[in-house]
This record gives C-alpha cells, sequence and structure tokens, in this order.
C-alpha cells in the first residue's frame, strides 16, 4: 500500500490463521512461519493472530513467480 493511502482501522478487514491458510491454499504452520519471520504482517489477539486482508493480497500480488511487468 502507498504510503498515504492506509485505511482508517475500522474498515480494515482482519483474517484468522486458518482463513489465510485457506486464502492461500497452504496450511496453517506455513502462514504461522510467515507471520513469525515478517513476511506477513499480523497482530497478536490474546493467542491468536490476525492478518490484514490486504497484507495477504499484496503478499500474494508481490510473490508471482515468472511474471514480467511491461
Amino acid at each position: 500500500m502507498a504510503p498515504g493511502s492506509e485505511r482508517p482501522l475500522n474498515e480494515v478487514k482482519f483474517l484468522t490463521v486458518a482463513e489465510v491458510a485457506s486464502v492461500m491454499r497452504v496450511s496453517k504452520m506455513t502462514v504461522y512461519r510467515l507471520v513469525h519471520s515478517g513476511h506477513l504482517p499480523a497482530i497478536r489477539v490474546g493467542r491468536s493472530f490476525r492478518v490484514p486482508e490486504q497484507a495477504v493480497h499484496e503478499y500474494l500480488r508481490e510473490s508471482f513467480v515468472g511474471v514480467e511487468s511491461a
């Protein structure tokens, strides 16, 4: 997200680790690894994590392999 284009916190949709795993079609452990390594931002709520939905989409967009930008 470009600086200054951040959405107000009350408009951010947060996903659980299980929801992120489902969207990305990976295991929950893979999502935990991405969060702990800093590749996927998350907030901690009690003993669980919540990931901003937009962060998931940005991560996937940036992770495309073999796609050349014209």
